[in-house]
């Protein structure tokens, strides 16, 4: 039987899943709760739901503490004057929830409509995992099952009229005894990896680094909520690249010219050395403001694309973070020339507000 305070905190959660999933574009644009992430939660400020709780009562009602009390002894903190005038509307009340990364994730699922994604056949391993199933009359003491084992000698004793109802002892014997038995089944797990770049230079500011910082989050929960075994890995480039920790990624302070090709050979390079694409399911996103250095490496960048990565990847995002410093040129150069190339998707984000249409157009196809 389900008890009510049960029913109750369901329903409560079921009030909270839905003002979340009517404000989630406004979640998903905002970077603040991305600093409140733990290790399985993210705390929401969400406003205009009331929790009920105990108050105190009227002045006049019974209590601990009643009698007239000495004159002058001070009781508890008074009144403070407020300052400025009276209004007429009301608060807002604001409680922060916790919600779970997977069910963040199945609301952006909803909300974006998107695809579950399909590991390609190639890239899945399997892992062995133990489940007791059943109940045997045979096993090893450590796997004894106590309760199944004490309703045996119960009912050998009644069947053969030795329970006593004044003094019910009961006392298993070696043919009472049940142990808990166990299946082993394969589960296929998935690996993935996601490497994401970022231009650093100079035209990039706080400002595009911070959509960057956000739209990254929500890929990282959704493709965590689609595979078992998810790494990340972190390419800055300027006019070279490198690979850094989470931290330096989103932190990092450069400025200098631009060589997108550096980022995407050392991509190339990092998937030789650790992730054979028979193994693992390959996700590459890089951002940048579309400036790069000449056409030379622009021609380079393309080479790179269609003969490294795109063949061994199950997608290539590229989304072009809108500066008023940057040429926005490169963008248009993979559409001319790799426009027939379905795992490649190109997402223009022009502020905040785009980031929710970029993360559709890259998650929307189920790769």
């Amino acid at each position: 039987m389900v008890k009510r305070i049960d029913r109750d905190v369901s329903r409560f959660r079921q009030i909270v899943r839905g003002r979340v999933k009517k404000d989630l574009k406004k979640y998903i644009t905002r970077g603040e709760m991305i600093g409140k992430k733990g290790k399985d939660f993210v705390s929401i400020p969400i406003s205009q739901i009331h929790i009920p709780r105990f108050r105190l009562g009227g002045k006049k009602m019974g209590g601990v503490g009643q009698g007239d009390g000495e004159v002058g002894t001070p009781i508890a903190q008074g009144d403070q004057p407020g300052t400025g005038s009276a209004g007429e509307a009301p608060g807002r009340h604001i409680l922060e929830v916790d919600i779970s990364l997977d069910e963040l994730a199945a609301m952006l699922s909803e909300e974006l409509e998107l695809p579950n994604i399909e590991p390609r056949g190639k890239k899945n391993i399997t892992s062995r995992k133990d489940k007791y199933t059943g109940i045997s009359d045979t096993g090893p003491e450590s796997l004894r099952h106590f309760k199944r084992t004490f309703k045996q000698a119960l009912r050998r004793q009644v069947i053969t009229q030795n329970y006593d109802l004044k003094n019910p002892v009961i006392v298993p014997i070696r043919e009472d005894r049940r142990y808990r038995t166990w299946k082993t089944t394969t589960k296929p797990e998935s690996n993935a990896v996601i490497i994401y770049m970022m231009d650093v230079s100079g035209s990039m500011g706080d400002e595009q680094k911070e959509i960057v910082r956000t739209e990254s989050f929500w890929i990282d929960t959704w493709l965590h909520y689609q595979y078992d075994n998810l790494e990340t890995r972190y390419i800055i480039h300027d006019a070279v690249a490198r690979e850094v920790d989470q931290n330096t990624f989103f932190h990092t302070r450069e400025s200098g010219g631009t060589i997108i090709s550096s980022a995407y050979k050392l991509a190339s390079s990092m998937i030789d050395a650790h992730f054979d694409p028979s193994e693992w399911n390959i996700y590459l996103f890089h951002f940048s403001d579309g400036d790069n250095w000449g056409e030379i490496d622009t021609d380079e960048c393309i080479a790179i694309l269609r003969d490294k990565l795109l063949p061994r990847a199950n997608l290539f995002c590229y989304g072009q973070v809108e500066s008023p410093y940057g040429s926005g040129q490169f963008i248009r150069e993979l559409e001319d020339y790799l426009k027939e190339e379905e795992k490649l998707i190109l997402s223009e984000i022009r502020d905040k507000d785009g980031i929710y249409a970029s993360i559709k157009s890259f998650l929307g196809k189920g790769k």
